[in-house]
This record gives C-alpha cells, structure tokens and sequence, in this order.
C-alpha cells in the first residue's frame, strides 16, 4: 500500500500500562467501528485497499507504554484528515487508559518530488562536472598525437622532422624530445648525455642547429663537447637550474627566443649563464623548428613587440623599390640593398596580424604551430576554408568578423586560437579556442 498511498498519518500514543502491537491495532479498529459510517469505515477502506496496513511501534518502560503509528492512505485530503481526527477519539487501548495524538499528515508525494529533485541536483552536477572535464579532450587528443609523433634517428630519440628539415634543435634527452612534441616543435633530436653521438655530431655539419640545454653545468659540457665535435649556429638554455623536460609552453618558446649565436658564447666558462646576461644584441631572428616542410621558425606564442623594427620610411620604400646597380654606389649600400629586398614571410603571429589585418587585404589565413602559412582564402570563405583545411590549423587570423559559425567549426577542428579584426555576439564560447581581436597586438 505504500507503494500507491498518496498519504501517511502520523500519531503517537501513550498508555498508563504495558500494552502491545495488538492492543493497539485493536483499539483503532474498534474504537473508530461506525464512527464515520459506512464510507469512511476502516475495515472496509482497508478491504477495498484504500487505507494500507496500521503500522505499530510500542515501548514500555516505568508502567507505561508510549508508541507511534503510522497509516498509509489512498483517499483524498479532506477524507484523510477526517480520517485522522477520528483517531484521535481513541481513549483506551486494552484495560488501560490512552491517549493518541495526530502529530502529522504527510504528503508522500511531496516527498517524492523532494527526492526527485535532490536526486536530480546530484545527477546534474556529476553531469556537468563531465562536461567541463570534456572541455580539455581535443588538447588530450593533440597531445597524444603528438607524444606519438616521436621517432628515432640513427637510434636516438627524434621528432618525425629530423630527417628532412633544414633546422634542427639539439637537446640532452628523450623527456627533452618529448616535451618539444607536445609543443608542436617536431626537429628535436637527443645526444642521451654529454659524449655525443656520432650521428647527431654528423648531422650539426649539414642543418641549421640550435643547441637548446638545461641551464646547469651538465648543459654547459654537452654545449662544450658539441663546439668541439660538430658544428652549432645558435645555443639556448633553460632557466637556471631548471631542465628542458620541466618547462612549460610558455618557457619553452621565450628560451628559443632567446637563442643566442654560437660565438656569443664560445669559450665561455659557464655559457649558460652567458646567454642569460645577453642583452639580446647577439640574438638572430627566431629560432628555427617545426611543423612545416621547409619551416625555419620556432613556434613562438604571440608576441606584443613587431616582428623586426621599423625602418626610415623613406630609406624602406626606396630599398624595396630599387635594386642598386649604378657604380657608384658602395659595397655595403648594395649588401644592406640587398638585404632589404630579400623577399620573407612573417615570422610571429603579430608579424601576421600585421599583414594581414594591418592592411585591410580581406583574407584569412591558417597556420601551423610555426606559425608557417597552410592556406588562405578571401575573408567570406573563412568556415569553407576551416572546415575543410587538410591539416588541422594551430592559428585563424582573419581580417573580419569572427562569428559563432566559424567559432563552432574552429573548436570542432581543434584550432587553438583565432585572431580577427572583431567579434560578433557568441551563444556559447568553446573553452578550447583563444580569441584574441587585431587590436591586442
């Protein structure tokens, strides 16, 4: 019955004596017999099932008797009530003198919606709690990826782009190759400790090097052995006393940025701490790394400070409109002539937002985490040229408004940030992709 009941009553009784369950259940049958007639008769109620079963609970103690009874109802409120007053008419149970008070009617499903609700709040919030953790699975997935990605060359721990990049990096250890793949940086070859590898001291010989090392003296002694062995153009260094393996993005990319030339530090008894005190006069463009085919850019993160310092307006327009070729002109007027009309791409994000926002040219523009060029398209094709770029794009820099269209199709990709000229009104904004407008740069 209390299955189906809609009700319960609840009332406590006290008798001057020891009674049991039985008395009990006795007096409340015939004490209440015909006292509300036929309809409301509880033998009868109880045999066509719309008052369950009287339940008892009696204690004695010092002579008396005190209990609780409970009795499930399926009639309607006001019968329910009715119900209840007349139980509290019972005056005797057995040979001794009683009292039964009515202390509640409860509403069993009123009861059952609190249940329901509390239930609820909990299943809600496990729910929720999964959505937020499903916020970080495209970066899982990306590492994963990429942690994978690592290969060997000649047996050493490499990344996949060892073999057939111009540039690579240089580091102590497998952890070391690791940690640069999860940053996207795929041209990492290990040495495995300070007596380099044949192999590795070969390869310095053809490709652009950086030797990026721990900022200790075990860093100092592989840079040592590498001078004498093979052939380095940059050198890096982690902060002092912190290893390659320990950094995080951040630190990574501003100690490639920090790169210095290897004569800077040639000779030097603790070189990392040479290339920490360099005021940067040493330092060449960035860093060489990744991604792309032919890439010689480090994946940097963006960057406030322009790509290169702004020339003389007049000495630029003249040096990118005119080739020297008069005899007159001098050998360093043609090298720094020269130099000027050499043809290059962007190097940072901010070079990119540069040229491609800073001059209103209506394009998109995907790229890798090189910040290497995959693709570009007019502006109005930007969700068309996303959807279906081959390669997953590390960075959307678009001159145009960034809608919730192309948000949701760049999360979709696993694109980690987007740079336009503005944004539009967002529903919902994916945790997983960085915006940051044109004008931040």
């Amino acid at each position: 019955m209390h299955d189906s009941a809609k009700y319960l009553i609840h009332a406590d009784i006290v008798a001057d004596g020891v009674v049991e369950r039985s008395d009990v259940v006795g007096a409340v049958f015939g004490q209440t017999e015909g006292l509300l007639g036929a309809e409301l008769d509880l033998r009868a109620l109880q045999e066509s099932s719309k008052v369950g079963r009287i339940d008892v609970t009696v204690e004695s103690e010092g002579g008396r008797s005190y209990g609780e009874v409970t009795i499930a109802s399926g009639l309607d409120k006001v019968e329910t009530a009715i119900l209840a007053a007349a139980l509290e008419t019972i005056d005797r149970v057995g040979p001794c003198r009683a009292d039964l008070e009515v202390t509640k009617l409860e509403d069993v499903r009123a009861a059952k919606r609190r249940e329901i609700v509390d239930r609820a709040t909990e299943l809600l919030a496990e729910f929720e709690g999964e959505v937020a953790r499903s916020a970080d699975l495209i970066d899982e997935v990306r590492q994963a990826v990429r942690v994978e990605d690592i290969t060997e060359y000649e047996g050493l721990p490499a990344g996949p782009r060892v073999s057939d990049s111009d540039a690579i990096i240089v580091v102590e250890g497998r952890a070391d190759v690791l940690q640069l793949l999860k940053y996207g940086i795929k041209n990492a070859v290990a040495v495995e400790g300070t007596d380099v590898p044949e192999a590795v001291a070969d390869l310095t010989r053809e490709r652009t090097v950086t030797a990026f090392l721990d900022g200790d003296r075990g860093g100092d002694l592989i840079l040592k052995e590498l001078e004498q062995v093979g052939d380095v153009d940059y050198v890096a260094f982690a902060p002092e006393h912190r290893s390659v393996e320990d950094l995080a993005r951040d630190e990574v990319m501003s100690a490639l940025r920090q790169k210095v030339q290897m004569e800077a530090v040639a000779g030097a008894n603790s070189p990392h701490e040479t290339v920490a005190a360099t005021d940067g006069s040493a330092r060449p463009a960035p860093p060489e790394t990744t991604d792309g085919p032919e890439s010689t850019a480090t994946p940097e993160e963006t960057t406030d400070e322009p790509a290169a310092e702004p020339a003389d307006e007049a000495g630029a327009t003249e040096a990118t409109t005119d080739t020297p070729n008069e005899a007159e002109a001098t050998e360093d007027a043609e090298d720094d002539t020269a130099t000027a009309d050499a043809p290059s791409d962007p190097e940072t994000l901010a070079g990119y937002v540069e040229a491609i926002v800073g001059t209103d040219s209506g394009e998109v523009v995907l790229l890798d985490g090189a910040f290497e060029e995959l693709a570009s398209a007019p502006a109005e094709e930007a969700f068309d040229t996303v959807a279906d770029a081959e390669v997953v794009p590390t960075t959307v820099v678009l001159d145009g408004t960034l809608d919730q269209r192309l948000l949701d199709v760049a999360a979709q990709r696993g694109v980690e940030q987007v740079v336009p000229r503005s944004t539009g009104e967002f529903v919902k904004q994916p945790t997983g992709v960085r915006i940051r407008t044109a004008d931040q740069f």
